[in-house]
């Protein structure tokens, strides 16, 4: 390293530290002198002194230069730790934000000596902005509703859990059936629509057999049924009496249907075999679904201020369209006050009922033929053996 490019990086972690040092002392403009722990020139410092940490590490080889550039963290992080602590018991505060900020502002003045010199810029500024906004993002927070966090996390799991371990080739002797229902139902966990909306699309792209696919839907179907009623059982058992028969029925329909679409009548499809298999999420299918979530759910909530009484049936089939898990949550909730019991139950199988029916409308609009065919068949028989259950259970409890 020439003289000119160690003094630009060194220019850098001074920069770097009079940035983080801007903001703290602006935050901070209003206490009097002695009663912070650090403001900008002790930012400013900081960087430096982590770029001559990190200056010292690069004149050290092998093992040296990292216990150099450790020993050098330990000791500034807790030096400052006990200045942080005596502030905090002053004000009588737990803040840890400008111990973190502090240590972020050293570590990256290394950086800027040994690393590439953007990415410490771009993390310095990235830093500052999450410490400058720190009251909009406390409010926004706070105007978070469980149900948009629960639809955020769920989507995350979709592209960062189910889509890394979800079957990508084929399994066993039978692989494109095995694959195709193991994928609907890990997806299923997470959106059964979901898991209708990509494969419609590869029935679309005939990237295999339509019927197939539409096996992994029903396998997805047959799991929101069960997660529909795993919810019930653990916010208000008082409601499975009446909402777990048609909902295992409808279950019992799916997983039969799943077990058909892929096994039955194997040697009528030239496809079976040479199945073209790949994740069931794909990243832009799982962000339009996103978008499709939160409209749907906003017309929801607006139809439940429009309708009054009769909202909690309709505004469960509306949001039921592409999210069961969230109303079921609510509805279980409300009963049983101010919803009865059997109210609470209809509108949670009419959650249920109208994502049966979405899975009707992407098969038809995106999949078609084949695949819409089978979506339907599906659908059929879960209202069918739901609805008897259903007629069923109520005649014997009103005996």
């Amino acid at each position: 390293m020439d003289f000119q490019e160690l003094i630009s990086r060194f220019g850098l972690a001074l920069g770097i530290g009079l940035l983080f040092g801007l903001e703290r002392g602006w935050r901070m403009r209003g206490e009097p002198p002695g009663g912070r722990t650090a403001g900008i020139r002790t930012f400013g410092i900081s960087g430096i002194l982590g770029g001559v940490v990190g200056a010292t590490a690069r004149t050290v080889d092998g093992v040296g230069a990292g216990l150099v550039l450790g020993l050098g963290l330990a000791a500034f992080s807790a030096g400052l730790a006990v200045f942080c602590l005596e502030e905090n018991r002053a004000q009588k505060d737990f803040s840890a934000t400008t111990w973190v900020a502090a240590l972020l502002t050293f570590a990256l003045g290394a950086y800027a000596l040994v690393g590439d010199m953007r990415a410490a810029t771009a993390l310095a500024v990235a830093g500052s902005m999450i410490l400058a906004l720190r009251e909009p993002l406390h409010g926004w927070v706070e105007k978070l509703t469980w149900t948009e966090l629960r639809s955020a996390l769920v989507l995350l799991a979709m592209t960062f859990i189910a889509l890394p371990i979800v079957p990508d080739t084929p399994i066993g002797p039978f692989g494109a059936s095995h694959g195709v229902l193991l994928a609907g139902a890990a997806g299923g966990l997470a959106s059964s629509t979901a898991v209708t909306i990509a494969n419609a699309q590869r029935a679309a792209s005939h990237e295999g057999s339509p019927r197939i696919l539409a096996a992994g839907v029903a396998m997805a179907s047959a799991v929101m049924f069960l997660r529909a009623c795993a919810i019930v059982l653990a916010l208000n058992a008082s409601l499975l009496e009446l909402v777990a028969p048609p909902l295992l029925a409808a279950a019992a329909a799916a997983v039969v249907s799943a077990l058909i679409g892929a096994y039955w009548r194997r040697s009528d499809r030239p496809d079976a075999q040479t199945f073209k298999f790949s994740n069931p999420f794909a990243f832009w299918t799982v962000v339009g679904f996103a978008l499709f979530l939160g409209a749907v759910i906003v017309v929801g909530r607006l139809v439940g201020e429009w309708l009054g009484g009769i909202a909690a049936i309709i505004g469960a089939a509306v949001v039921g369209l592409v999210d069961v898990d969230a109303i079921t949550v609510s509805l279980a909730s409300l009963s049983p006050q101010p919803l009865g019991t059997q109210d609470a139950t209809i509108a949670i199988l009419s959650a249920v009922g109208a994502n049966t029916l979405s899975k009707i409308a992407i098969g038809g609009i995106i999949g078609r033929g084949r695949f819409a065919l089978e979506i339907i068949a599906m659908a059929f028989a879960c209202f069918a053996a739901g609805a008897l259950a259903f007629w069923t259970t109520l005649a014997i409890l009103h005996r």
